[in-house]
């Protein structure tokens, strides 16, 4: 009899701890919970820590709140050119309304990475439909990306979800298309390169041209210096001659002749013709010169 009520204790206590173990359940920090009755929603808005529902008419739906990578299939987009390319990419996205989430997509990853890619192909193709093939590949990337981000999170809203950033991975070309680019970007380097050459020539010659001119001016300076100190020194020269030969005369007479016969028999086989009694030789006539 003892051991009887023995195991019904024992069976009581182990159904106790299954309904109260089915009556709990716990929310981590990085979870998001949904509690549903019979299929339908009856509360979202769960703290972490633990929580109770009513056992098998009540269940529990717990969701990943952090940020999930949705890595996308490559994608052929037209551009404004009417020109395809293959465009990789990858979006970040967390869920913001849990409710809306699952009535959405039943909480299910494969819907959701369907509907997430669909929404956001979608702004991929509305933003490679305005750009040119140059905007996409050019410095121009990182605008566009925060504009699809933007595009993306606004469309994805009735999701439930928040998409925080799309990213371009990789994006190809056909061949004929990547032929015509790498040509384009050639002609492009090209004219780049004319036009620093003509600067650099520009420059040159501006430089050469101010170099020149300011040469001249400094040698026109130069001689117009050169000529006033030279006429400076011509004037005092004079005037110290003048001063000095002003004194006697008639030495400066005689200084003079001896310079012009120096000047006239200075190779030895001169010859002149003269009257005897001409002024040039007036200094050879007499011993002392004459007053």
């Amino acid at each position: 009899m003892n051991s009887g009520k023995s195991m019904f204790y024992i069976v009581l206590a182990g159904l106790l701890v299954l309904l109260i173990s089915a009556s709990l359940f716990v929310v981590r920090e990085n979870e998001v919970a949904l509690r549903l009755q019979l299929g339908e929603i009856v509360d979202s808005n769960f703290e972490p820590g633990l929580h109770f529902k009513v056992p098998l008419v009540q269940n529990v739906k717990i969701f990943d709140k952090r940020i999930q990578t949705l890595d996308l299939e490559p994608e052929r987009f037209l551009t404004v050119e009417k020109k395809f390319v293959v465009v990789d990419s990858f979006a970040k996205w967390r869920i913001s309304d849990v409710a809306q989430y699952f009535r959405s997509t039943r909480g299910s990853p494969a819907q959701t990475s369907r509907l997430l890619s669909a929404r956001i192909n979608a702004a991929l193709r509305d933003e490679f439909g305005k750009r040119t093939i140059q905007e996409v590949v050019s410095g121009e990337r990182t605008e566009i990306m925060r504009k699809l981000a933007r595009e993306a999170d606004a469309s994805a809203a009735d999701l439930g979800v928040e998409i925080v950033d799309v990213r371009v991975k990789q994006i190809d070309f056909e061949e004929a298309i990547s032929e015509n680019i790498y040509e384009r970007m050639r002609t492009e380097r090209h004219r780049v390169a004319a036009e620093l050459r003509a600067e650099g020539a520009e420059a040159a010659e501006r430089i050469q041209a101010n170099a020149d001119r300011q040469r001249t001016e400094i040698l026109a300076n130069a001689y117009r210096d050169a000529e006033l100190l030279r006429g400076e020194g011509d004037a005092q020269a004079a005037e110290i001659y003048a001063k000095a030969f002003d004194r006697n005369r008639e030495f400066y007479n005689f200084w003079r002749s001896l310079k012009a016969y120096r000047e006239v028999f200075r190779d030895g086989s001169s010859m002149m013709v003269l009257d005897p009694d001409s002024e040039f030789f007036r200094y050879f006539k007499s011993e002392q010169p004459k007053p």
